[in-house]
């Protein structure tokens, strides 16, 4: 299967990373849209510079970011100007994550018609001070009450992710903030959606 996969990058403020993600994500992308996050620096430029679709949302929060990106999806497609993706793939502009391993996080998708994959990030790999400590809790919390819940087998919301585009817009995401991960997590469970990390 030949896959339309479109990008969303919420950014604030990653002008020193953000065209080095746009240039490793593979050629086999369509699109990669960069939401800009209210950022002071020159994030939307070298975003544009490096190719990518940039769209600019003023109010802060990483949800309000994805939904803005989701909306220009939405928007494009309806009107006919483009044709509507297969798989949305989520990723930070920080160079947080390896954007070179997108086609192993839509293989899954492609493959074996998985719903949702989650790039799960390993301990042993992660720079030390790159996640506070009240988010490894967090984290943490929110994947065991998952399993505590729903018998899930989530060890990670970490924001590189892949998700057919059908069954992202049948999850209605609302979260503004920093929710957006386990909201799409939590309601990809109660619609029993297949999911891999």
């Amino acid at each position: 299967m030949e896959a339309l996969v479109k990008v969303i990058i919420p950014a604030y403020n990653e002008e020193a990373s953000i065209a080095k993600v746009i240039h490793d994500i593979p050629k086999m992308v369509d699109e990669v849209i960069v939401i800009s996050n209210n950022s002071t620096d020159n994030t939307e430029e070298n975003a544009k510079e490096a190719g990518a679709t940039v769209l600019r949302e003023k109010r802060k929060g990483y949800g309000y970011a994805c939904l803005k990106g989701m909306e220009y999806i939405a928007v494009k497609t309806e009107r006919g100007k483009k044709k509507q993706p297969d798989i949305v793939v989520f990723l930070d502009g920080d160079y947080s994550d390896y954007p070179e391993q997108l086609t192993e996080l839509i293989a899954p998708i492609i493959t074996n018609n998985t719903d949702l994959v989650i790039g799960a990030r390993v301990k042993q790999l992660r720079e030390k001070g790159a996640v506070t400590p009240q988010q490894i809790f967090g984290n943490w919390l929110a994947t065991f009450l998952m399993k505590l819940f729903f018998g899930s087998k989530f060890t990670d919301l970490g924001p590189f992710r892949a998700i057919k585009y059908a069954k992202l817009l049948d999850l209605e995401m609302q979260d503004k903030t920093y929710g957006w991960t386990v909201e799409m997590q939590l309601k990809a469970l109660k619609k029993k959606y297949t999911y891999v990390e």
